[in-house]
């Protein structure tokens, strides 16, 4: 079983993202958007740092890493999907964005990309300027992959007192936004016919 897959009953929420650093911001961000996810009857699974360290997407070549395959295979199976980035020189990270491009594979499924599943998004920079312009372009992104991005996108600010020198999350906004991120998209998969029912 992969890192924080779980095995209860519920819509799978698929977690992506994060930095090649381990437990960054990003990573944490989504690590507790998925606690919350999981305390609200969801399963979850998370792809972040090197488990998305792919080579370059290349539409014209069809050899693909078995991490690569794996991920596909993933984000076909998920009920929904949060994506965290952070914010490098202003946008998404190369990282998380060749990843997304991947999905391109999905375009001759019966259900094309992520079409109709809910879209969450974090991005956490150092700065609201990046932090946020960052959100904008993952909900952009979203959109084009046919997904509904919910009403709430988180934009963490790292410049603030985030996390506590433990990585704990002690602020409560992040901490009620992040939670209510998850909740919307449990609710949207929760309400839409063809959905898991959880």
């Amino acid at each position: 079983m992969r890192r924080d897959e779980t095995e209860q009953d519920g819509p799978l929420v698929f977690g992506l993202g994060g930095t090649l650093r381990a437990n960054s911001s990003t990573e944490r961000a989504l690590r507790h958007c998925l606690a919350a996810a999981r305390r609200q009857g969801g399963r979850t699974k998370l792809y972040c740092g090197g488990d998305i360290e792919f080579p370059m997407y290349n539409p014209h070549e069809p050899a693909r890493t078995r991490e690569a395959i794996a991920l596909i295979e993933a984000l076909r199976e998920a009920d929904a999907v949060i994506v965290g980035s952070p914010g490098y020189h202003g946008g998404v990270s190369g990282l998380v964005k060749n990843a997304l491009d991947y999905i391109e594979d999905m375009r001759d499924d019966s259900r094309v990309y992520l079409d109709n599943k809910p879209w969450g998004c974090i991005s956490c920079a150092y700065g609201w300027q990046a932090a946020v312009g960052t959100l904008d372009q993952l909900r952009a992104v979203g959109h084009a992959l046919r997904a509904w991005p919910t009403p709430l996108g988180v934009a963490i600010n790292s410049a603030d007192q985030i996390w506590s020198e433990a990585g704990e999350l002690i602020d409560a906004t992040v901490t009620n936004q992040l939670n209510l991120l998850a909740s919307q998209v449990l609710t949207f998969v929760r309400s839409t016919p063809g959905q898991a029912p959880g």
